[in-house]
């Protein structure tokens, strides 16, 4: 395809993204699959009393496929891609507080204008005495095109918005650029089990759904490893069910999940494996940090990690949450090791199938000296 065929197409897609989430949603019940509204977990205490305190007509109008707040978030600097009415945004202002930043950016107008009224009631709300939350106007593709400076943010997030991109590599590659070293991305989509089919693609209703815009899953193994990042870490998965049978004449066997991954940007040089030490001091979590899927730190509980999560670990803001202690040559040591050498390729509908089999209601894993 022609570089300016492929332009036309790409704003073809933005202009109906826009309409969809501008004119065509009012409110979560507009929607008619469950793919934006999938996904949540139980959350943490005081994650759930910062979500309480939005506003109603923000939170109203909240299209997101999962909870995608990480953990220890205290001043922070977080950009959020396709913010939409704020409510994420809002949400981590409050969790990183006065001495913390977030920007988020969307392309939608109307959206955009919800977010910014609503600015000076979540300020005085949460009892600020400045702004610790921005709105950008422009594209997720071109962050940098749209005033965010390279290398600026500890965190980025996205919920249920990297689907809508016609160039998710765009995506991946901008949210490279701005984060600093060490930096996450923190973020929950929807993905496909195989390639969607170019019919399903060009439907407005499943694009503007976060349906047939989905990444099939292992490209985004391939994404992060092209563009720089360390291979994705899935954080949880639930199926998105497909119901309408027009939906499904058009899918035809695609499969969908909403999931939630983490990616870090890395410095060159690598850590050893280590044993590490959870000191159980982020907020929220005194007791355990379930990092992925395959890694619970419980508090105090020796855990042996190989050579990507020990630098992940000592190179991201988690670097004072553990301690951090050479691998023991004793025998009596070496299960300690349990997470080394995890294949971090994770098939999400694998992941489903193998929980719901074990009879698991929720995500759930442990990788520590008690439970290997």
């Amino acid at each position: 395809m022609s570089g300016s065929r492929m332009a036309t197409d790409n704003e073809k897609i933005f202009d109906s993204v826009k309409d969809y989430y501008g004119k065509v949603l009012n409110k979560t019940e507009d929607l008619k699959t469950p793919a934006c509204i999938s996904g949540q977990k139980v959350m943490p205490k005081h994650v759930k009393e910062a979500m309480s305190q939005v506003h109603e007509e923000v939170a109203a109008r909240f299209y997101g496929c999962g909870l995608v707040i990480p953990e220890k978030l205290e001043g922070m600097h977080i950009l959020d891609l396709g913010s939409g009415t704020g409510y994420d945004c809002f949400t981590l202002s409050k969790l990183v507080g006065q001495n913390g930043f977030v920007t988020g950016i969307d392309m939608t107008d109307e959206q955009l204008k919800i977010a910014r009224d609503y600015i000076d009631y979540h300020t005085e709300k949460f009892g600020y005495n400045t702004a610790n939350v921005k709105f950008v106007q422009g594209y997720i593709e071109k962050l940098t095109e749209a005033g965010i400076p390279e290398n600026s943010q500890d965190i980025i997030i996205s919920n249920c918005v990297v689907n809508l991109s016609p160039d998710k590599k765009s995506v991946i590659s901008e949210a490279y650029k701005v984060l600093k070293a060490g930096g996450e991305l923190y973020f929950s989509d929807v993905y496909a089990d195989r390639e969607v089919s170019e019919s399903a693609r060009k439907h407005e209703v499943l694009w503007g759904e976060c349906i047939s815009g989905a990444l099939w899953w292992k490209e985004l193994y391939h994404l992060a490893e092209e563009i720089g990042f360390s291979p994705p870490r899935l954080v949880r998965a639930s199926e998105i069910p497909i119901e309408r049978e027009d939906f499904k004449q058009v899918l035809g066997d695609a499969r969908f999940v909403s999931a939630t991954y983490r990616l870090f940007k890395l410095p060159q040089e690598t850590q050893p494996a280590r044993q590490v030490i959870y000191k159980g001091e982020i907020t929220g979590f005194p007791d355990q940090l379930n990092f992925d899927h395959q890694n619970v730190f419980l508090t105090g509980d020796i855990v042996g990690v190989d050579e990507e999560l020990s630098t992940i670990l000592s190179a991201s803001r988690f670097a004072d949450e553990f301690e951090f202690q050479p691998v023991s040559k004793h025998k009596k040591d070496t299960r300690n090791n349990c997470c080394a050498d995890k294949d971090m390729e994770v098939d999400p509908f694998d992941y489903i199938a193998d929980r719901l089999k074990r009879g698991e209601t929720m995500d759930k894993a442990c990788c520590s000296q008690k439970c290997c």
